[in-house]
């Protein structure tokens, strides 16, 4: 067998492993009593699929092992960005906030970025939201490292988090970016174009 061959192989064995564990993982979490607040994995997969269409494999994974992590959401965002960077970039977004016992909340959200990040893209994205107190507790700054990221099946995830609440971007997009930043992103509940 050849050695880029081999390599391929055990890639793509590694791959089926961590999918696997994330799956098992997010098991508990699945199984957690719904207590009318929070959103089960079946219900975020039907609803990011809906959302986002074909890459939906690729979701039900990301939103396991995000759950694995975090356990379940109590509220989450379907919208649509843009972003661009040369080292500094700059990222701009809308969507509707969704929680069970709060409604539908308009949001926007934009902030900076440094690093050794290149490229533009526009893509749809569902965050999730854990933790949520309340709606007000959205509208502020919530720091993360972009590249830190899982993949699969072309739906990447980041985190984000400010005060134990953590949102989680799902993105899957067109464009070409690469690299790796540090930025944070700013909701609010008015359209801004003061990414600070």
């Amino acid at each position: 067998m050849t050695r880029p061959a081999s390599f391929l192989r055990l890639l793509a064995t590694l791959v089926g492993l961590a999918i696997l564990v994330a799956g098992a993982a997010a098991a508990p979490a699945s199984a957690q009593t719904q207590d009318g607040e929070h959103y089960s994995v079946d219900e975020i997969v039907k609803t990011g699929g809906a959302f986002f269409g074909e890459v939906s494999g690729g979701l039900a994974s990301v939103v396991e092992h995000s759950m694995s992590q975090y356990g379940q959401p109590n509220g989450y965002v379907l919208g649509e960005q843009g972003s661009g960077a040369l080292i500094a970039g700059v990222r701009y977004g809308q969507g509707t906030l969704y929680t069970k016992n709060a409604g539908k909340h308009p949001v926007y959200f934009q902030g900076p970025s440094i690093g050794w990040d290149f490229g533009g893209d526009g893509s749809k994205v569902m965050m999730l939201v854990y933790n949520l107190p309340s709606v007000n507790a959205m509208y502020d700054r919530f720091v993360g490292v972009n590249g830190s990221a899982y993949l699969v099946g072309g739906v990447g995830a980041t985190v984000l988090s400010r005060n134990n609440i953590f949102v989680v971007p799902i993105i899957s997009g067109v464009g070409a970016r690469l690299g790796i930043s540090v930025g944070y992103l700013k909701f609010t509940d008015k359209q801004t174009w003061n990414p600070f």
